[in-house]
């Protein structure tokens, strides 16, 4: 049995691939769930368009990200927070991560940023995801206040 993913299916696809499933998995599982609809010609051909059209709109979001992603590689992004010699009181996450580019102009949602729980002062990195395509390795520093 053929059909169309509307959601993205763990160990089975992505979203709009057609995927060759058990009757009984794709007629008792995966259709009444609302993750998939069959895949006759009139839906293969629907599928196709939207692609289409879904490519050219695809290609202008990869290109604002590329740019994003080349003014956020000229911020230089310090942080400061108290500390004791070398080691913070608390830590740095990925929130203050999103408020200090928050501060610089670029507002990015914490949730696409990964860079770990730091504890001490110096130079790390941060990934940010801006595009499923687009993944940016952000240098910051993070700096003792001064009393």
């Amino acid at each position: 049995m053929e059909i169309i993913l509307k959601k993205d299916v763990q160990n089975l696809g992505f979203k709009d691939d057609i995927v060759a499933v058990k009757a009984g998995y794709g007629r008792n599982f995966l259709i009444p769930q609302g993750f998939a609809h069959l895949a006759t010609p009139s839906a293969k051909k629907v599928l196709a368009e939207n692609l289409k059209q879904k490519a050219h709109k695809e290609a202008k979001v990869v290109n604002d990200a590329k740019a994003l992603a080349d003014t956020l590689k000229a911020i230089e992004v310090k942080i400061s927070a108290k500390a004791g010699g070398e080691k913070l009181f608390g830590s740095i996450t990925n929130i203050d991560i999103a408020e200090a580019l928050e501060k610089a102009g670029h507002p990015i949602d914490r949730k696409f940023i990964t860079s770990g729980i730091v504890k001490r002062v110096g130079k790390y990195t941060a990934s940010i995801r801006l595009h499923r395509e687009v993944v940016l390795e952000l240098p910051y520093e993070i700096v003792a206040e001064k009393a």
